[in-house]
């Protein structure tokens, strides 16, 4: 029992926060906020499966979000492919560009790694914004609504439940897959590489795992954005929304389930509540940032963990 509740603890209290929290805001527009930190929750989880279990970073996981992103407008735009189709149109060519990429990128390490994926993701956003005739170039192009069966997708409360349940099924899958076979090999290759290959792990294969899902994971979220706000443009896959996912994953906790939720939501809301500074705004963001990184080091929830278990009193 302690080990179930070790392994999907996390799970039932992101599903309880995903059914209680409608019946306690006050308005729609709470969950309009709490859709977006669902659907980004769901990016950061899946670069939080790269950089916090497996240790490779990704400074480039926006043109994987772009990806997604302009396949539920493109696709049905011009092609007239159905938006529900086009969503895993979307997810497949970024799992499979993950695919192809990873294996020549993933044998690097460190610094270099990062500027490679980092060379990634500004290439994906230059086709965004040159293939003007597919995209709407800079300006970006309006994403027809999600429709299955007949029924279309719209409204903040729909898609707080869109978002919310799939967020639950991938918290599920990861908490699952970190437990598995898979992902013990995936945590040793975090501790060292050198190891892990001297246990037998195939290094080289299990960190092409890890971006692959990690690429699946973002691509929906960025399907799920784009559907959402009826609207793409270039700087969705752009390179301050990498940083923005880097800096949730840090702030919530590298290899912390729970933590990718906590980060995306922290910098979701806290500009919204820092509004009432105005052109301070971004001032007091980042001074909250650098307080947490001060004395959170490991991240909110990692650091809050080690605390309490240290004066469980």
């Amino acid at each position: 029992m302690p080990a179930l509740l070790k392994r999907y603890g996390v799970v039932l209290l992101i599903a309880a926060i995903v059914a209680i929290l409608p019946y306690v805001v006050p308005t729609s527009f709470y969950l309009r906020i709490a859709a977006l930190v669902f659907i980004f929750s769901l990016a950061v989880l899946g670069l939080n499966l790269l950089m916090g279990f497996t240790g490779q970073v990704s400074l480039g996981h926006a043109g994987f979000f772009g990806i997604g992103a302009y396949a539920v407008a493109v696709l049905p735009t011009h092609f007239g492919v159905p938006s529900a189709v086009a969503l895993v149109a979307g997810v497949v060519i970024a799992g499979l560009l993950a695919f192809v990429i990873g294996r020549p990128i993933l044998k690097l390490k460190g610094h270099y790694l990062a500027v490679a994926t980092l060379g990634m993701g500004i290439l994906i956003a230059m086709v965004f914004t040159n293939e003007a005739q597919f995209t709407g170039g800079p300006d970006g192009m309006p994403v027809p609504r999600l429709t299955l069966f007949g029924w279309t997708a719209r409204g903040s409360v729909t898609w707080y439940w869109i978002s919310g349940v799939t967020l639950v099924l991938a918290v599920l899958l990861t908490a699952n897959l970190i437990d598995s076979p898979t992902g013990r090999a995936l945590r040793a290759i975090h501790d060292s590489e050198v190891a892990s290959r001297v246990l037998g792990v195939d290094v080289a294969r299990y960190k092409l795992i890890a971006f692959v899902l990690s690429a699946v994971y973002t691509a929906i979220a960025g399907s799920y954005l784009a559907l959402f706000d009826g609207l793409v443009t270039p700087m969705t896959a752009g390179f301050m929304r990498s940083i923005e996912f880097v800096a949730m994953a840090v702030l919530g906790g590298l290899g912390s389930i729970f933590g990718s939720v906590v980060g995306a939501a922290l910098l979701t809301v806290l500009p919204q509540m820092l509004t009432v500074f105005h052109d301070y705004e971004h001032i007091a963001l980042g001074a909250i940032m650098i307080v947490f990184m001060i004395f959170l080091r490991a991240g909110i929830v990692p650091s809050l963990t080690s605390l309490f278990r240290r004066n469980p009193s």
